[in-house]
């Protein structure tokens, strides 16, 4: 480990995390004018390599309202084909992380160990996902990034749970224990008729004080268990949620589900368990 990337951890662990988190996020949201909002999707877009070809084109040729809106954009339609396997990729980015739950719903992630029902807000659910198997997402700055169904089924249940706002990055998985377990993060839970109960934990980070889900109103997914009266039904490709800036998505699935995809570059709708 050099110096830079100790002293880079060391300072991480005294930065108020979670109020620069706020602060930026404000900042996101104010509005800007036509100009502004052009010059800075310019240079965002140059600086991280952002490929706006597949980006829904905005009325009118309008700029974007804020640099939420613009980090936060659509899809065009037909920019992304959702597989007809039982399961897909939540998101674009890098799939880094695949493995099985141990028969304690333990799973280990770049040799970190991680409690299953800590990590999605509920010890008893967790034992279903006992024998089954997981996958990680990372979303770079330079993704899309909105969150999509993985599975066809019916949304019934979404934890909001509260953390601390530690980076997603090289840095963070390396000297954060539990770091997925330990940020804010949002637990969706599908239910299907096949597979049992899938879960998509979308995990916050520094910067990333902001998770939001169309099943529930408000400007961010509020602590606490939220039962979805009726249950909302999902197919594969359907948004499900959205970071408001980027982080990490966790796909759990129960024993009987394979995930055989390599890691590296995906995108939603793309197969992770071929039939």
């Amino acid at each position: 480990m050099s110096v830079a990337t100790y002293a880079a951890a060391q300072l991480l662990r005294v930065l108020p995390r979670t109020r620069i988190s706020q602060m930026v996020g404000r900042l996101c949201d104010q509005p800007l004018s036509p100009a502004a909002s052009r010059l800075v999707t310019r240079v965002y877009s140059r600086i991280y390599e952002v490929d706006l070809t597949d980006a829904a084109r905005i009325d009118g040729g309008a700029a974007y309202a804020s640099f939420d809106a613009f980090f936060t954009r659509a899809l065009r339609p037909g920019a992304r084909v959702t597989s007809s396997d039982p399961l897909t990729s939540p998101a674009d980015g890098v799939l880094e992380s695949t493995g099985v739950i141990d028969e304690a719903s333990w799973l280990t992630v770049k040799g970190k160990p991680y409690d299953v029902g800590e990590l999605i807000g509920d010890p008893v659910d967790a034992a279903r996902f006992a024998g089954g198997e997981y996958a990680v997402v990372y979303l770079s700055p330079r993704d899309y990034h909105r969150v999509h169904a993985p599975v066809d089924g019916v949304i019934g249940t979404i934890r909001g749970i509260p953390g601390d706002l530690y980076p997603v990055n090289a840095i963070g998985e390396r000297h954060v224990p539990r770091l997925f377990a330990r940020n804010s993060r949002v637990a969706i839970c599908i239910d299907t008729r096949e597979y049992g109960r899938v879960i998509v934990v979308m995990v916050g980070a520094m910067i990333v004080g902001r998770i939001s889900v169309p099943m529930l109103p408000g400007p961010a997914v509020p602590p606490g268990v939220h039962d979805i009266e009726p249950p909302r039904p999902v197919k594969r490709g359907d948004e499900i949620g959205t970071f408001h800036l980027g982080s990490t998505a966790v796909v759990l699935v129960e024993r009987g589900l394979t995930i055989r995809r390599p890691l590296g570059a995906v995108r939603f709708g793309q197969t992770l368990s071929p039939s």
